[in-house]
C-alpha cells in the first residue's frame, strides 16, 4: 500500500521529543508498505534530513522511510498566534501533498487537530480513506486548560467530529481519549487504543548510566524530562523542592531536562527562591536522554491540577521511565496512578499537592532498597504490557484493516 503519514511534530531517534510516529511508520514500511512521512520543523526534533530546503520543503530517503519535511517552524515556546499559523500552513501544504498522489490511505497523528484537514480533504475529493490517531483529545484538553478563544474552540468541536466520523479508523492513546471520539460519532467498531510504548532497546540496563556534573555523586537524582509548559505544571514540582530544602531535606537533586514557554519564569523564581537542589537542563537526544535516566534513580511526572487529564493524556515521558527501570513519582491520578500503582513501580500522589509530593520524595530517599524493587517492577512492566514493537504491529495491522476496503474497490477496478 501506498500510506501517507501526516504528523506535523515528528521526530526521528536522535531527537528531543516524542518518536512514537518513528516507530510506528517504520512498522508500516517492514510490512511491505511504502511509506511517505510528512512533517514540519519542530523544536527538539531530527528528521534525518540534510541540506537546504527548496521551495519551502526537503526530502529523501532516511532508512526506508520517504520523508517530507516542510520549512514551517513550531515549538513549545511560541505563542498562540505563531503555533496557529503554523498549524495552519502545516495543514495547507500537506492537503497539497495529500491530494496530489495516489494514495491507499492517509494517516492523520493529532496534535494539532489541524493536520486532520488534509486527510478530510482527500477523502471527500478523491475517496481517499484515513486514519485519525488522537494523542492528545481536541478541543477537549485545550478547553480545560483555558486561555483559547471561544470561536477557535467552536472550530475545533466542528473539526474533531468530522474526524470523528469520517475516519476508517480512529486510534486513541487511552480509554479515556476513546471515549471521546465515540461520544464525538464514531462506530465503536472502528475506535482502537493503541497507547504509547516503551522504547527497550533504547532505554534499560543495558545502557551506560551518565550523570551532569551538577549532581554529586551521593544525591538521589530524580529527574523530570519534558516540555516545560503550562500544562505541565512544574511551579508544584519548585513548591515540592522548596518545601524539602525548608525541611532539611538534602540528599535529593530534582533535575528539569527540556525546553517550553514557562521555563525562563521557572528558572528565575527557582533562583530568586534560593532552591540549590533544582538544576535545569535544555533538551537533549533520546539517546542522551537513555543515558541520563540509566544514572538517575527516580523519574518524575508532572501535569497541572487539571481533573481532565486524569484520563485524557498518555505522556510518552512516563514510558521512558519505565523502560528505563525507574521507580516514578507523579502527581497523577487515574490512568497513570493505576498504572503506578501495579508492581507497584512508583507513588502517585494528588494533582497538585506540592506537599505530597515532596513526601514521595523523601520517602524514596529514606528506603533505597524498596525504591530499587519499584524499579525492577517498572521494567518488568515495560516488558510485559509496554513493548512499543508490539504495540507498532497492533497499530500497522489497523492501518491494513482501515485501507482495506478502499484497496479492493481499486484491485476491483483494475481487473
Amino acid at each position: 500500500m501506498r500510506i501517507l503519514y501526516l504528523h506535523q511534530h515528528y521526530s526521528g531517534p536522535a531527537g528531543a521529543t516524542a518518536t512514537r510516529s518513528h516507530a510506528l511508520a517504520h512498522a508500516l514500511a517492514a510490512r511491505g508498505h511504502h511509506v511517505t512521512l510528512a512533517c514540519g520543523r519542530y523544536e527538539g526534533a531530527v528528521t534525518g534530513l540534510a541540506g537546504a530546503f527548496r521551495g519551502g520543503r526537503r526530502e529523501g530517503l532516511v532508512r526506508g522511510l520517504r520523508i517530507v519535511e516542510f520549512d514551517i517552524g513550531c515549538g513549545n515556546a511560541q505563542g498562540l498566534g505563531g503555533r496557529g499559523l503554523s498549524f495552519g500552513r502545516y495543514a495547507a501544504r500537506a492537503a497539497h501533498l495529500a491530494l496530489g498522489g495516489r494514495w491507499d490511505l492517509v494517516v492523520a497523528s493529532s496534535t494539532p487537530l489541524t493536520v486532520v484537514l488534509p486527510a478530510l480533504l482527500a477523502r471527500r475529493l478523491r475517496g481517499t480513506p484515513f486514519l485519525y490517531e488522537m494523542r492528545d483529545p481536541w478541543p477537549e484538553l485545550p478547553r480545560a486548560l483555558g486561555g483559547v478563544p471561544g470561536w477557535a474552540l467552536s472550530g475545533m468541536e466542528r473539526l474533531a467530529d468530522a474526524a470523528c466520523r469520517q475516519a476508517a479508523a480512529v486510534v486513541a492513546l487511552s480509554e479515556g481519549m476513546a471515549e471521546t471520539a465515540l461520544g464525538r460519532g464514531a462506530a465503536a467498531q472502528r475506535v482502537h487504543v493503541v497507547p504509547n510504548g516503551c522504547d527497550l532497546d533504547l532505554f534499560g540496563p543495558q545502557v551506560a548510566p551518565w550523570r551532569p556534573a551538577e549532581v554529586a555523586p551521593w544525591e538521589v537524582l530524580a529527574v523530570y524530562a519534558g516540555a516545560h509548559g503550562r500544562a505541565n505544571g512544574l511551579d508544584s514540582l519548585l513548591e515540592a523542592a522548596a518545601l524539602l530544602r525548608a525541611g532539611g531535606e538534602r540528599r535529593i537533586r530534582i533535575l528539569l531536562v527540556g525546553e517550553g514557554g514557562e521555563k525562563p519564569r521557572l528558572r528565575a523564581q527557582a533562583a530568586e527562591r534560593g532552591l540549590h537542589n533544582v538544576t535545569f537542563l535544555p533538551a537533549m537526544p533520546k539517546r542522551k536522554l537513555a543515558s541520563l535516566l540509566a544514572g538517575a534513580q527516580l523519574g518524575v511526572q508532572c501535569l497541572a491540577p487539571v481533573p481532565e487529564f486524569a484520563e485524557w493524556t498518555a505522556p510518552n515521558k512516563l514510558m521512558d521511565y519505565l523502560a528505563a527501570g525507574l521507580p516514578v513519582v507523579a502527581n497523577l491520578s487515574g490512568r497513570a496512578a493505576r498504572l503506578l500503582a501495579e508492581g507497584p513501580c512508583g507513588i502517585a500522589t494528588p494533582p497538585g499537592d506540592a506537599a505530597a509530593m515532596a513526601q514521595a520524595l523523601r520517602w524514596m530517599a529514606d528506603n533505597p532498597a524498596l525504591r530499587q524493587v519499584m524499579g525492577r517492577s517498572a521494567r518488568d512492566q515495560a516488558v510485559r504490557r509496554w513493548d512499543r514493537r508490539l504495540l507498532a504491529s497492533q497499530f500497522a495491522g489497523i492501518v491494513e484493516e482501515a485501507a482495506a476496503p478502499a484497496a479492493t474497490l481499486e484491485a476491483l477496478a483494475a481487473a
